[in-house]
């Protein structure tokens, strides 16, 4: 409206000072930024927010230059600036957790080892039965493996479910992981979250909006012991990494096996429960782990559900699965998901 009145092209009464042609232009600069932000917006492009900051800082400008006329438009830029501010939380969040993930990547160890039948003779019976089911004989091992997991969420038991979406990368030549989530949690913004687990440690945090920091543990040996027992219960996802030399197993029983993990000074056990028919399918695992980081905290059950599987290059993968503490003798089944767009490497 501004560009209108000042160049003459149309008759606006709304606004009753005059507007320098200059400032005219202004008042279009700032149009075009703000439309550009929306087509970025639309689009899904991280960096919408560059040009919206920069439109809003012009769009009060030029209503400051118009008050008398234009300042009611400064509830509206406080609702933008509000919106921007999370936007630029976000992609800061973002872009210091894909230099993380990149940093893993370069730190893995990767290996062209031709997996064959000789090499699983000396694993327990059930185990070998497990991994011939899968189809790991006859490939290569898996140096690295990505995915995402579309699910749900809920932090209490009679709590009300959250819809997710996560990435995540797992390194197996040198093991870790990293895991980006984004869950709806509140009505107007998302809680962020990463995990990540390297050279034996682990690294926790989630945030609100991106912006308002809820956890960031490093550096505690229960995030540590947590994070291994993770690698361990989601091997399924990669099965080759049960020949891994940091790994070892044990049989307990016919339909049961105990995989321990030795790395970097830690240690992590986890069982795998496999069907009663001998076929080798595997149905669950069970870790016991570190719910909370705290002193008090103490190690409790976690079950991974196993639902349904699907060959993917190959192999036999899991692609539905459930994630349960078990609190007082009663599984809190507190994350539901399914596996997609898989990746071998």
């Amino acid at each position: 409206m501004g560009f209108l009145k000042a160049f003459e092209l149309a008759k606006l009464d709304q606004l009753t000072q005059s507007i320098s042609k200059p400032v005219g232009v202004v008042w279009l600069l700032t149009l075009l930024l703000f439309l550009l932000a929306a087509i970025f917006f639309l689009f899904q492009m991280e960096n919408w927010w560059i040009p919206a900051a920069v439109a809003v800082v012009l769009s009060q400008l030029v209503i400051i230059l118009s008050w008398q006329d234009a300042k009611f438009g400064t509830i509206m830029n406080v609702i933008i600036l509000l919106v921007v501010i999370v936007g630029m939380a976000t992609w800061k969040f973002t872009s210091e957790t894909a230099k993380e993930l990149e940093n893993l990547l370069a730190e893995n160890e990767t290996s062209t080892a031709l997996i064959t039948e000789e090499m699983l003779h000396d694993l327990p019976s059930n185990v070998r039965t497990w991994l011939n089911h899968v189809g790991v004989v006859g490939r290569e091992d898996i140096d690295t493996i990505s995915f995402r997991q579309i699910g749900e969420m809920k932090l209490e038991p009679d709590g009300k479910w959250s819809a997710s979406e996560a990435e995540q990368y797992v390194t197996t030549g040198t093991p870790g992981f990293w895991w980006r989530v984004s869950v709806d949690m509140l009505p107007v913004v998302d809680v962020v979250g990463r995990d990540l687990f390297r050279g034996g440690t682990g690294d926790m945090k989630i945030k609100v909006a991106s912006l308002f920091p809820v956890v960031n543990v490093s550096n505690n040996e229960k995030v540590d012991q947590s994070t291994m027992q993770r690698f361990l219960l989601e091997l399924p996802l990669f099965p080759t990494a049960a020949l891994q030399p940091y790994i070892s197993w044990k049989e307990v029983d016919p339909f049961t096996a105990e995989a321990q993990m030795r790395y970097e000074g830690m240690e992590a056990i986890a069982s795998f429960h496999f069907d009663k028919n001998g076929s080798g399918e595997l149905v669950r695992v069970s870790a016991f782990r570190y719910k909370d980081h705290d002193e008090k905290a103490e190690p409790i059950e976690c079950i991974g559900q196993i639902h349904e599987y699907e060959e993917i290059n190959g192999l036999r993968i899991p692609v539905k699965v459930d994630i349960s503490w078990v609190l007082e003798g009663e599984p809190f089944t507190w994350y539901r998901f399914e596996v997609v767009d898989f990746r071998l490497q």
